[in-house]
């Protein structure tokens, strides 16, 4: 008897956000869901149950969302704020502020600190436990070359993307400068940094459907290992349509990793053999975000116009949850050619 396939997008969430997804993350205890918006608001799903958990409704747009721990979480927004909610008792506070919009929002499990990266072209870290009073609380700002775009986190290490294509990787037990400067390797605008869940490099990807494939250690024998690769492109009438490549995730127990565009498409590729292992059927519109969780069975996927040909009539926005079949992200051994006799 043949098993029946499940719907080929996943499984639609209820009460969706009213307007674009900027963010969506898998908690690292549950499968519990954070997806902030350009609605105002962050929410919090039961993706397993497919219920509202709650509900915060912010002055202006919310850039970016992280979890604290599974009762709470922390938000960026565009009225320069940086909030932490109390999902049982509804309750928030102002952790502190930037100069201009908060873009990105990152909680170390390690440093017990959160790290937010703005247009205002700083880097800044904050001890939640401090919260009663903002002094107490900003532990310290760092400039950065150009706006931030995009952080990623690995253990102490962290990775910063920024406007111009600078990337600053920084170890947050020491803060006071980069441990390196470099510059993408990519000839356009970066859009998301994701670190490997191994820690010895990370994953960037550009507006010009490409990601690069990067390593901390500067010898040469590690150099050597990074490439970069074109994806989310398509040819239509002997031209090349380029799309934007929106986010990354990487599987947690496998280490390949997830990559969504504005062609709609979500494809997993084995970042070790470079080879692509699979292409989910296409959504309705953009990937916006793209999360695993905390186990890698399930893949949350955020379809959600992301602008990049300005107002025009789209698909609402929604928020897909799949289960994932082993097939879908685990590396193929390689194949040898069997020695002549």
């Amino acid at each position: 008897m043949t098993a029946v396939p499940p719907p080929s997008s996943g499984r639609e969430l209820s009460n969706p956000p009213a307007d674009g997804v900027s963010n969506l993350r898998f908690s690292n205890h549950s499968d519990h869901l954070l997806v902030s918006s350009w609605d105002k608001t962050v929410r919090l799903y039961d993706a397993t149950a497919n219920v509202l958990r709650g509900e915060f409704t912010h002055g202006s747009p919310v850039l970016d969302c992280c979890f604290h721990d599974d009762s709470s979480g922390f938000s960026a927004s565009a009225d320069n704020t940086v909030r932490r909610f109390v999902f049982n008792s509804n309750k928030e506070d102002i952790i502190g502020k930037h100069d201009a919009p908060v873009r990105c929002v990152e909680y170390s499990y390690a440093a017990g600190q959160l790290i937010t990266g703005s247009w205002d072209k700083t880097l800044k870290c904050w001890d939640p436990r401090g919260a009663n009073g903002q002094e107490r609380t900003l532990v310290g700002t760092y400039q950065q070359p150009e706006r931030v775009y995009s952080l990623s986190l690995v253990g102490n290490r962290l990775v910063v993307a920024t406007a111009g294509r600078h990337v600053n990787v920084y170890d947050l037990r020491n803060m006071s400068q980069p441990e390196q400067r470099r510059e993408s390797s990519l000839k356009y605008q970066t859009r998301c940094v994701r670190c490997y869940p191994n820690g010895t490099g990370y994953a960037l990807s550009s507006v010009e459907g490409r990601v690069a494939m990067e390593f901390f250690d500067l010898s040469e024998a590690s150099q050597t290992k990074k490439y970069a690769f074109k994806c989310h492109r398509k040819s239509e009438a002997g031209r090349d349509i380029v799309y934007p490549v929106n986010a990354i995730a990487f599987h947690p127990i496998y280490g390949t990793f997830a990559t969504g565009g504005c062609d709609g498409y979500v494809n997993v590729w084995d970042g070790n053999n470079k080879k692509r292992l699979y292409q989910y059927s296409k959504y309705p519109t953009s990937i916006a975000a793209l999360s695993f969780s905390r186990d890698g069975r399930l893949l949350a996927v955020a379809s959600s116009y992301t602008f990049e040909e300005g107002e025009k009539p789209h698909e609402p926005d929604a928020i897909f949850v799949r289960s994932v079949n082993e097939i879908e992200v685990k590396p193929k051994p390689k194949v040898y050619p069997n020695p002549p006799a």
